[in-house]
């Protein structure tokens, strides 16, 4: 990401005639789990000009992938919905895709979401970490900034809403 980051950085800047980052700040990410984790992260995204008031409804977003959920006609550039919904006959997958994306955001999600991608820790329950923890051969631990208090453990990360950080 940093070189990607660079050579356009490099190549905008020619291209304008001007100098200086195109960024505020370096590139971050976080293992997601996939699931119910990846869901909630793709509507963070879905929705982040909203939430940044940019916009008042998320299909007024011209790079959004929402009008494309809602219309009948299918965008070859696009993926198909990451997971199968309940078929109904009233309603497509793509249609119910939607509408779970316009749906009320459970309390903590995007805090949750983004306290993992600043800390680069992983966005996932605690048997998730503990997978990770395990494939790793090592504990993953989210520390609080500063010097730990003598005697004081750390404690493990967990997801968001499960338990102490």
């Amino acid at each position: 990401m940093k070189r990607l980051a660079g050579r356009q950085t490099h190549y905008y800047n020619q291209l304008e005639g001007r100098r200086g980052t195109l960024w505020e700040s370096r590139y971050k990410s976080s293992p997601v789990q996939a699931d119910d984790y990846l869901l909630a992260c793709i509507r963070y995204i879905e929705l982040n000009p909203m939430r940044a008031r940019m916009i008042a409804a998320a299909e007024h977003y011209p790079w959004s992938s929402i009008r494309r959920w809602d219309s009948p006609t299918p965008y070859p550039w696009l993926d198909p919905v990451p997971i199968e919904w309940p078929a109904s006959p009233a309603e497509s997958q793509d249609a119910g895709y939607a509408r779970f994306l316009r749906e009320a955001i459970p309390e903590g999600e995007w805090e949750g979401i983004r306290d993992a991608v600043q800390r680069g820790q992983l966005t996932g329950n605690g048997r998730f970490v503990a997978e990770v923890e395990r494939i790793l051969g090592r504990r993953i631990e989210h520390r609080r900034p500063g010097r730990p208090d003598k005697g004081q453990g750390t404690g493990r990360t967990i997801a968001p809403g499960e338990g102490r950080r």
